[in-house]
């Protein structure tokens, strides 16, 4: 202790050791020490030293504070101090002042000290596993300083760290862990912890984001105050944009997750737009940087496409729209707001009609596109900003034909109104505007409204232009050829050529009209042979892409400018590889290669804007065409020529062929269809009649069944009257009993009748409907037999069209550019004659099976009819049928009553010979009752008065 006090404390008398020394002795005392509290010490003293020694103590304590880390985990006090020291050592220092180049010095001293301290503690992969494992400790003392040690390492060598952290169990989990920390300090320190972690690893940022990080990012944002809030904000903006930058997945996660909805409070600025403070206007700009990674034109399409749809759906895209009108947004802001705006409607078609309605608070209210493209053509504007306003014009024009025609119209003299500002008068004014700038920036735009439209090239050349009273009025396209020969400037010049070329590439229309004036053909060639300086040879390039332009899109109308003359006068005036030459310069200039990276336009200065992007690409397609056109020679030329003759009516007789096949395989479909709805009719009506059929015979089988009831109920009821006689009724009982049976019987008789009745009527309608059945079974087979001849039909004729189909493709492949030989034109018309004449026959097949068909529709409806009439029989059999089971259940109800008397009457007269056996009188018995054959009226007499003595 009393050492340590004199390293920390007072300073003793006599020599004081060397600071290296001191370190010596501390690293011994660490590694020796058996107490905790001497190692805590020792441990607290390297780290009051780290800074000033920082050399000396990372290079001899280094291994022994891994070691305190390891061994004395149960200590958050000495791992506190340990980390602090590892941090002191790893990390550059930047906080004294000094000179510059002292400074600079320094600091590279300090960047190769902190890189070759972070390589020696990452040699062991251990080590940033159990440093992983510490900021699991709650503790502040340890959690902060792995946090900050975590990130020193990661600025020193990300790409090893991050290596190591991904191979890591539950790594980048517990990292994840530090932005749900209650502490403030530790939360924001996590966050630059992960923004490290997550640069430029694809594999990293996807683990993080289904850490559900955008949640929680989103969530603080949302807590500290949006675009309002402080430094926070400006963190989780940068990991946002560190996990979404060219990274699919996430982006697609992003979208799918509905996290663009919670994007729109971003933008909901007030009224009130004064005082932005500078922190503000980080984060706006860094919220609108997030917005264009997700739509921007380097995504895959699809992606783009989607968070597009998402963007207007959710309102972002008006609420964008609305910064972009307001007042009093800073520039920077303003020029960020239309570069988001323009990628979010780059080729959408529902954002740019929705852009184009949006309208400028102003009085009266004029578009928003005629407000920005005052602003490009305005001077006094910032160059950044009349860039940005240029890409939002060209992302509003990009596959936008509709759009393209708007703004062409404005140009038209029918549509033009003189009361108002119209966006063509805005491009005309910038396009002849003394300020070279604005004319390229015009030219530049106006062409953007030509891209891939022929249609609206063609209308462009009806514009006239007054140039000065008195004078007639010139074209649009004369105007721009006049300012060109009057020796403008370069960038002047290179705007107008870019138009020009635009214009008149595949459009022959336009071609004939440059080509009508006589004096454009000699300025071209004139600025192409002349040696010109370095600035000017980029304009001899793209003349002499307008003259190849001339060549390779003209159609021979004009006799003096044919293609042939031009390209004599190219060899005579300036010779084929001198054109060449010129040609491919445009290609090597590096302005050309900085533009062709991407579709915005990003220049350092004024004097650097050249090219456009899109232009770029019409120079890559058509110099290896013009090329070719030029060192082609005439009989060359005349031979391509006819190929493309014969190819083109080989081309159109293929396509006749083609729409007669479609033709007759829509027909061909069409008779299938009827032929399986008829098949199909068919079956049900067979299965109709089958249960008509079923039905009558069950009608006949319960009609069989109650007759054979009655007649047993009948024989019955004659039995029980003659054992009624024989049991020795009354007189008055028996008559009673007599008279109700003749009743039943007759009743019996007339329901016999009935029934016999019924019985004929059943046995005429089955005489009458049997036959009509069986004729109609027999019309249904003789139905299917026709329906399988036509299906036999079709599958020939399906594997005709099949064979034409092949002879099609044969003759496609024949009517390649060898297949205009002479000799084998006659082969081809000889296959033409042949597929004609077995489409004919095709065609008449059609139309016999198209009334073949009729004619089954036709047999369709007979059977129809009849089984209409077979249900109206069927349904009078089942009314009969019911009628007659009503009257047999009557029938028994009053046979079951009879009976229920007679038993009554064979109990009373049990009851009485009861009663004469007690009495003491004879009794004769039943069986000798059985065997008389009649009964004795005086016998009777005297056993009624016996009984009734």
């Amino acid at each position: 202790m009393d050492f340590l006090r004199g390293v920390m404390g007072s300073k003793p008398a006599g020599p004081q050791p060397t600071g290296a020394e001191t370190i010596q002795k501390l690293c011994d005392r660490v590694a020796s020490s058996t107490l905790l509290e001497d190692r805590r010490d020792a441990v607290r003293a390297l780290k009051s030293l780290s800074k000033k020694y920082r050399l000396e103590v990372g290079t001899m304590s280094m291994d022994h504070l891994v070691r305190i880390l390891q061994t004395d985990r149960s200590d958050t006090e000495i791992l506190g101090y340990a980390l602090d020291t590892l941090y002191n050592i790893v990390c550059n220092d930047e906080e004294e002042e000094q000179d510059d180049s002292e400074e600079e010095n320094q600091q590279k001293q300090e960047d190769d000290l902190g890189a070759q301290f972070t390589d020696k503690f990452i040699q062991e992969p251990e080590n940033i596993t159990l440093l992983l494992t510490l900021l699991e400790e709650f503790d502040f003392h340890v959690r902060w300083p792995g946090v900050k040690l975590l990130t020193a390492l990661l600025k020193s060598q990300c790409a090893q760290v991050q290596g190591i952290v991904l191979v890591s169990p539950m790594g980048v989990s517990r990292l994840m862990d530090l932005l749900a920390d209650s502490r403030e300090v530790i939360r924001n320190d996590g966050l630059l912890l992960l923004q490290q972690l997550t640069k430029g690893n694809a594999a990293i940022q996807k683990i993080v984001a289904f850490e559900n990080a955008f949640e929680r990012l989103l969530d603080i944002i949302t807590e500290e105050g949006s675009s309002d809030g402080g430094i926070v904000v400006e963190d989780c903006l940068l990991l946002l944009l560190n996990l979404l930058k060219n990274n699919s997945s996430n982006q697609n996660f992003f979208k799918e997750g509905s996290y663009i909805q919670k994007m729109k409070p971003w933008f909901e600025v007030g009224d009130d737009n004064s005082g932005w403070s500078a922190q503000k206007v980080t984060n706006l700009h860094l919220m609108l940087q997030l917005v264009r990674v997700l739509v921007s034109p380097v995504n895959s399409p699809g992606a783009t496409a989607s968070c597009q749809k998402a963007m207007f759906q959710c309102g972002l895209l008006q609420q964008l729209c609305t910064i972009l009108m307001a007042t009093g947004v800073p520039a920077d802001i303003l020029t960020e707001t239309i570069n988001t705006v323009s990628e979010v409607i780059r080729g959408s078609e529902v954002n740019q009609d929705y852009f184009a309605s949006v309208n400028a608070p102003s009085n009266p209210p004029r578009p928003a596109i005629v407000v920005l493209l005052m602003s490009m053509v305005n001077e006094r504007q910032p160059f950044v900003l009349r860039c940005a306003v240029l890409y939002c014009f060209q992302c509003f024009l990009y596959k936008n034909q509709k759009g393209q025609g708007e703004i062409v119209a404005t140009l038209l003299p029918s549509t033009i109104d003189a009361n108002s500002i119209s966006a063509g008068q805005l491009l005309c004014g910038g396009l002849f505007s003394p300020d070279s700038l604005s004319n390229w920036c015009a030219a530049v735009a106006l062409a953007h409204a030509l891209q891939d439209n022929l249609t609206q090239k063609e209308q462009l050349l009806r514009v006239q232009l007054a140039t000065s009273l008195g004078k007639p009025p010139v074209s649009l396209l004369q105007q721009c050829t006049n300012i060109l020969s009057q020796g403008s400037r370069v960038q002047t010049k290179v705007g107008l050529l870019m138009l020009l070329c635009t214009w008149i590439s595949n459009c022959p229309i336009a071609v004939m009209h440059f080509l009508h004036n006589q004096d454009n053909v000699p300025f071209l060639t004139g600025q192409i042979s002349e040696n010109l300086g370095e600035d000017e040879r980029l304009v001899q390039g793209l003349c002499a892409l307008l003259l190849g332009i001339c060549i390779y899109y003209n159609d021979n109308s004009l006799e003096n400018y044919t293609k042939e003359k031009l390209k004599q006068l190219i060899e005579k005036r300036i010779g084929k590889e001198n054109f060449v030459e010129k040609l491919a310069f445009i290609t090597k200039h590096e302005l050309y290669s900085r533009a062709a990276q991407k579709p915005q336009p990003a220049f350092s200065t004024p004097e650097h804007m050249l090219f456009d992007h899109e232009f770029t690409k019409l120079v890559k397609e058509l110099e290896g065409m013009i090329t070719k056109a030029v060192l082609r020679s005439s009989e060359e030329e005349k031979k391509e020529e006819e190929v493309k003759k014969t190819l083109e009516q080989h081309d159109s007789i293929v396509t006749q062929y083609k729409e007669l096949i479609r033709e007759q395989d829509s027909q061909i479909n069409e008779l299938k269809k009827q032929v399986t709805s008829l098949t199909s009719q068919t079956e049900n009506l067979e299965s109709t009649i089958t249960q008509q059929l079923s039905q009558i015979q069950q009608h006949k089988d319960q009609y069989n069944i109650l007759k054979l009831k009655l007649g047993k109920d009948t024989q019955q009821t004659g039995n029980q009257a003659e054992a009624a006689h024989v049991n020795g009724l009354q007189p008055e009982e028996l008559s009673q009993l007599r008279e109700r049976l003749e009743e039943m019987q007759t009743q019996n008789q007339l329901l016999q009748t009935q029934l016999t009745e019924k019985d004929s009527l059943i046995t005429s309608l089955k005489a009458e409907n049997v036959p009509s059945a069986e004729d109609s079974t027999s019309e249904v087979t003789e139905l299917r037999k026709e329906v399988e001849g036509l299906k036999a039909q079709l599958q020939s004729q399906t594997a005709e069209i099949t064979q034409l189909q092949n002879e099609r493709q044969e003759l496609l492949r024949g009517a390649e550019p060898t297949a205009a030989v002479p000799a084998e034109e006659s082969v081809y018309k000889e296959k033409i004659a042949e597929l004609e004449s077995r489409l004919s026959a095709q065609t008449t097949e059609t139309q016999k099976l198209k009334g073949e068909v009729k004619t089954l529709l036709e047999r369709k409806e007979s059977m129809e009819k009849d089984l209409a009439s077979a249900t109206s029989t069927s349904a009078i059999l089942q009314a009969e049928k019911n009628k007659l089971q009503q009257e047999v259940q009557d029938s028994k109800k009053e046979q079951d009553d009879l009976l229920m008397l007679l038993a009554d009457q064979d109990q009373k007269i049990l009851s009485l010979k009861q009663r004469l056996k007690d009495l003491g009188e004879p009794i004769e018995d039943e069986d000798d009752l059985d065997s008389r054959d009649q009964f004795d009226d005086d016998d009777e007499e005297e056993e009624e008065e016996e009984c009734d003595e």
